[in-house]
């Protein structure tokens, strides 16, 4: 594996998920390893309930350019990158590039992982549904639409 993705957000979940990833890459020894944080554009039942249409989308894009609030999410991305970042590089994992996307998770990632051209996805999943919903929805339309192997690590 050349080049592996991993999506993060600023969860609990990913924070304890993202020693597996480590662990992981340590073996692998990518060549690179892209950080991928998508953010969500508005709150979450309009992002998570009903899918937006490319072109409303980039109408919200462009609305929100240079905005207080595109300024709090950029700087929160950024921060949340970082940590992984400076955690990747602490085990000499040090060939990280990191990208941030706006719009809907899944299809955010997904697109990351074509235009990067990695060869698997690292994804976490919540796991703690009792019902027959195993992954959360972001990593189970991941897992659902991905044209490449993605990994799913599941909370314990």
């Amino acid at each position: 594996m050349k080049k592996i993705l991993i999506a993060v957000d600023d969860t609990k979940g990913t924070k304890e998920l993202f020693n597996v990833c480590i662990n992981m890459c340590s073996c692998a020894r990518p060549e690179t390893i892209v950080l991928c944080y998508v953010e969500k554009l508005e709150g979450r039942s309009l992002m998570d309930d009903v899918l937006l249409s490319v072109s409303e989308m980039s109408t919200l894009k462009k609305a929100l350019e240079g905005t207080e609030y595109q300024e709090a999410l950029d700087k929160k991305a950024t921060a949340v990158l970082d940590y992984y970042k400076k955690a990747l590089e602490e085990r000499g994992l040090t060939a990280v590039k990191t990208v941030i996307r706006k719009g809907h998770p899944a299809e955010e990632i997904l697109k990351a992982a074509d235009e990067e051209g990695v060869d698997i996805i690292m994804i976490g999943s919540r796991g703690t549904r009792t019902s027959h919903l195993f992954m959360g929805s972001v990593s189970r339309e991941v897992v659902n639409s991905a044209r490449l192997p993605v990994l799913v690590v599941k909370r314990k």
